[in-house]
C-alpha cells in the first residue's frame, strides 16, 4: 500500500509501506478518507510521536470499507473509525472496537471526519465535564472541527453557547447554534459566567479561563495551542469550587477508547441522523496533497474539517457542506 511518511522533522512523503495485518479481534479498513486534526501537525513537526503499537502514520480518524472483518464487522461494511494513527494511508488496521457504522445520511468521504471530534467532544462535554441542559459552555476555537461539533452537540443537549473566534467566522457559528461568539482577538471573555468552558489554548488562557468560570465550573483542556506552563491561582478556583481538567484521546488505553465509541454511537449518532448535528466540512482535497490541507489548519483558515480522500472526487458532498 501507500501512505503519507514522515521522512524527516516537517515533511511529509508519499510512499509505498507494508501492508498493515490486524492484531486479533482486529479489522482492516480500506480507507476511503481521513481528516486533518491539530495532533497531525505536531507529529509531522516531530514533537507527538505516535503511542506505542499505533501505525507511523498521521491521522487519528477514517471511514472506509471493510476487508478484513473482526466481531460484528463483516467485508464490504462501510464503516469510520477512531485511530492512533495510520489514516494518511490506503489501509489500516484497528481495534473492532474502535469501529462505527456510518451515521444515516452521512456519506462515506464526509464520516471520515466525524470519528475523532465526536469522540474528543462526548468524552469532554458528557463524560468529564458532564454539561447539562441550561448551563453555559464557553468553547474556544468555534470554527475547528471540535469547536464545530461541539457547539452543536452542547445545544443539542440544551446548554447556552458562548464561541471564540475570528469575527470572520462569527456568523457560521451563529447559523450552527452558537448563542454567542466573541472575537478572540479583541473581545474579553472573562465575564462570561461557564458552567463549562472547552479549551485548545492551554497556558495562554488559563487565568483568564478561571476568572471565565461560574460558581462549580468546570474547566476541560484539550489542546496546548497557547502553551504548557502557566501559574494557577489556586485561591480563585477555591473560591470558585471550580475545576480544572486536563485530557488527550489518543493515548487512553484501548478499554477507555472502547467505552467512548461506544458511548459517542448511543448518544451522537441518533442525533446525527436526526439531522441536529451535521458535519461541517471546509474542503476536500486529494491525500497526496495532505501537506496542504496541513498548512490550512495551521493558518487556521477553516470552518470544520478538512478531509483528505485516497481517490474519486475532491468536491464536499451535500451533507458536508459549508456551514
Amino acid at each position: 500500500m501507500h501512505a503519507m511518511t514522515i521522512p524527516a522533522k516537517g515533511e511529509l512523503a508519499w510512499s509505498e509501506v507494508p501492508d498493515p495485518v490486524p492484531a486479533e479481534g482486529g479489522v482492516l479498513i480500506r480507507i476511503a478518507a481521513t481528516a486533518v486534526n491539530r495532533a497531525d501537525l505536531l507529529q509531522v513537526a516531530g514533537v507527538y510521536p505516535p503511542p506505542p503499537g499505533a501505525p507511523p502514520y498521521p491521522g487519528l480518524e477514517c471511514s472506509g470499507v471493510i476487508e478484513q472483518g473482526a466481531g460484528p464487522w463483516r467485508p464490504g461494511d462501510e464503516v469510520c473509525a477512531l485511530l492512533g494513527g495510520g489514516g494518511y494511508a490506503e489501509l489500516v488496521a484497528v481495534d473492532a472496537a474502535h469501529v462505527l457504522p456510518l451515521p444515516d445520511g452521512v456519506d462515506l468521504v464526509t464520516a471520515g471526519g466525524l470519528p475523532e471530534v465526536a469522540c474528543t467532544v462526548w468524552s469532554n462535554l458528557t463524560m468529564v465535564a458532564g454539561l447539562r441542559a441550561g448551563e453555559t459552555v464557553l468553547i474556544h476555537g468555534g470554527g475547528s472541527g471540535v469547536g464545530t461539533f461541539a457547539i452543536q452537540y452542547a445545544k443539542a443537549l440544551g446548554a447556552r453557547v458562548v464561541a471564540t473566534a475570528r469575527a470572520a467566522k462569527h456568523e457560521q457559528l451563529r447559523e450552527l447554534g452558537a448563542d454567542e461568539c466573541l472575537d478572540y482577538t479583541s473581545d474579553d471573555f472573562t465575564g462570561v459566567g461557564a458552567d463549562v468552558i472547552l479549551d485548545i489554548i492551554g497556558a495562554a488562557y488559563l487565568e483568564r479561563n478561571v476568572q471565565a468560570l461560574a460558581t462549580g465550573g468546570r474547566l476541560v483542556v484539550i489542546g496546548l495551542q497557547g502553551g504548557t506552563k502557566a501559574e494557577l491561582n489556586l485561591g480563585a478556583l477555591l473560591a470558585k469550587r471550580a475545576s480544572v481538567t486536563a485530557t488527550a484521546l489518543r493515548s487512553r488505553p484501548a478499554a477507555e477508547k472502547a467505552a467512548i465509541v461506544a458511548g459517542v454511537r448511543r448518544d451522537m449518532w441518533p442525533l446525527l441522523a436526526s439531522g441536529a448535528i451535521r458535519p461541517v466540512v471546509d474542503r476536500v482535497l486529494p491525500l497526496t496533497e495532505a501537506a496542504a490541507a496541513q498548512r490550512t489548519v495551521s493558518a487556521n483558515e477553516h470552518v470544520g474539517k478538512v478531509l483528505l480522500v485516497t481517490s474519486g472526487p475532491t468536491s464536499a458532498p451535500g451533507a458536508a457542506a459549508r456551514a
